[in-house]
């Protein structure tokens, strides 16, 4: 599935959390996946820490796939369905990416890392991840970008799937493998130093227009 056809998805698989007593669960399956990872953690687990049956998790998630992606979604944070329009890219992107959506959020980035390989190895929670935790963060990105074109500040040739995937890369890589805190002032620092620029790029003479990245 493409990055497109998973936000156009979205709309019909956002995470939800309907009570008080689902968001216990979920908040429990947060602190049983920062202790064990997605490959250690059970339905078990989650149900002694939430002190809840095993029976009444089921009721709303057929599994643990389900389960672990409504988890980290409410931890990140969904976006908003209609995302921000400030007027502005720059402002666009703060408010989507700082505060309690963005990579520096409570949800610490060795969990999220953690996912990673579980993403790839485990075909249910990679669909799972794909559609309810990614698709609605591509809907919002994809809203905000052709907004920023129609004003003039993305160059048409600019590919969106490219330009939404700088931060959270850049954020895992310097989260993950350099150990750096990714806060809201570094988040700002990316979309200044990184993202706009792109933003403003032209399309190279070599490649056209036209021409995919293969």
């Amino acid at each position: 599935m493409t990055p497109g056809e998973l936000a156009a998805k979205a709309a019909l698989t956002r995470p939800r959390i309907a009570d008080e007593r689902e968001a216990e669960i979920v908040d429990a399956a947060v602190r049983v996946l920062a202790k064990v990872g997605y490959d250690r953690l059970t339905m078990d687990q989650v149900a002694a820490e939430a002190r809840a049956s095993k029976a009444s998790l089921y009721r709303h998630w057929s599994s643990k796939a389900e389960l672990v992606v409504d988890a980290i979604s409410r931890a990140k944070g969904l976006p908003d369905p209609e995302p921000p329009d400030t007027g502005s890219l720059r402002s666009d992107l703060r408010a989507t990416w700082c505060g309690k959506t963005s990579w520096s959020s409570k949800l610490p980035m060795s969990v999220i890392s953690g996912l990673m390989t579980a993403i790839h190895t485990d075909a249910e929670f990679g669909s799972a991840f794909r559609t309810r935790f990614l698709g609605p963060r591509l809907a919002s990105g994809y809203a905000i970008v052709n907004r920023a074109k129609q004003r003039g500040e993305v160059s048409p040739e600019v590919d969106a799937d490219i330009l939404l995937a700088l931060l959270p890369a850049l954020s895992s890589h310097f989260g993950v493998i350099h150990g750096r805190e990714v806060d809201d002032a570094f988040i700002e620092r990316l979309i200044d130093e990184v993202v706009l620029p792109v933003a403003r790029c032209n399309a190279s003479p070599e490649r056209g227009s036209g021409e995919a990245i293969s």
